[in-house]
């Protein structure tokens, strides 16, 4: 495995460079955290890039070697880096193929479950700990730990938006002793209506269906992208067949045939945001139970960009 310190090296050294040729990008997800301090190392790198650049970047990564190799598109199930489906949600994925373990790339150009422009909360070549917040809100439970520590670290720089990603019941309880979040929150996290936290159970509860909630979310966009990949993945199996490793222009252009053909550019706004999110109180109102729905975070603000 590639030390972490080379990785970084490599995909900070990308990044930068991207954005002194102008393109808007910056690293997210795990890598981030790493750089916040609130995790020790990651494998991959994912980064956020505006999708009107994707052509851009997509060049600049094809000639970007490490440890002498250039990267390809990863698998058969990677959507081209195109703008059209970049500003649909779709992630473009890339490797190089160094030893013993690949090294990958994942491209957002929407950051999933953003409320607001990423390209505006920059930290360098680093998203903003609100936005790597807000993307770790998933179905993972390895996720949520670090949500709630940029959170800390956002109060802890004096942004009140901090509380919007506490999801530890301790954490919380030892901020509301410090500090009283601002009652304009409350309208997009209702839970925070209940500080100071003594109702010890409940809050629990509800903290636990907010969970629910944002992994039923993801679990569904999850899905609803996964459904149109099938054929997609498919085409690019039978179009590529014989002809290994192809370079990223070449497999570019297979791509694109096949996208136009297969992935819609919209699948989330073609099923409904406001549909995706009723599914997922309803599944919280059977899981949970039906008094924690109107405690559920607002999610409508949740699609920026899409």
């Amino acid at each position: 495995m590639i030390p972490y310190a080379e990785l970084e090296d490599f995909f900070s050294s990308l990044v930068a460079t991207a954005q002194e040729r102008g393109i808007a990008c910056a690293i997210t997800s795990g890598m981030a955290c790493v750089h916040f301090g609130v995790a020790a190392t990651t494998k991959d790198c994912d980064v956020l890039c505006d999708a009107a650049k994707s052509e851009d970047f997509r060049e600049l990564i094809a000639v970007t070697g490490l440890r002498g190799l250039l990267p390809t598109y990863r698998g058969n199930i990677s959507p081209p880096l195109d703008a059209r489906w970049m500003q649909g949600g779709w992630t473009s994925h890339f490797t190089w193929k160094t030893k013993p373990e690949d090294t990958c790339l994942d491209i957002f150009g929407i950051a999933p479950r953003g409320s607001s422009p990423w390209h505006q909360e920059l930290r360098g070549i680093y998203a903003a700990p609100n936005v790597v917040a807000e993307m770790k809100r998933t179905n993972r439970d390895k996720d949520w730990p670090f949500a709630t520590a940029l959170g800390g670290q956002m109060l802890d720089e004096g942004n009140v938006n901090g509380w919007l990603h506490l999801y530890d019941l301790e954490v919380l309880r030892l901020w509301s002793k410090q500090v009283a979040p601002p009652e304009s929150l409350a309208g997009s996290r209702p839970l925070l209506r209940l500080v100071p936290f003594a109702d010890t159970l409940r809050v629990k509860r509800l903290l636990l269906a907010e969970r629910v909630f944002w992994s039923e979310l993801d679990e569904l966009r999850v899905k609803i992208y996964q459904k149109h990949l099938r054929s997609y993945t498919a085409a690019v199996r039978g179009a590529s067949a014989g002809r290994r490793n192809l370079a990223i222009a070449e497999s570019h252009e297979l791509r694109l045939e096949c996208a136009l053909a297969h992935l819609p550019t919209q699948p989330l706004r073609d099923y409904g945001m406001e549909r995706m999110i009723l599914e997922a109180k309803t599944n919280v109102g059977v899981t949970v139970g039906p008094d924690v729905l109107e405690w559920l975070p607002v999610a409508e603000n949740h699609f920026y960009g899409l």
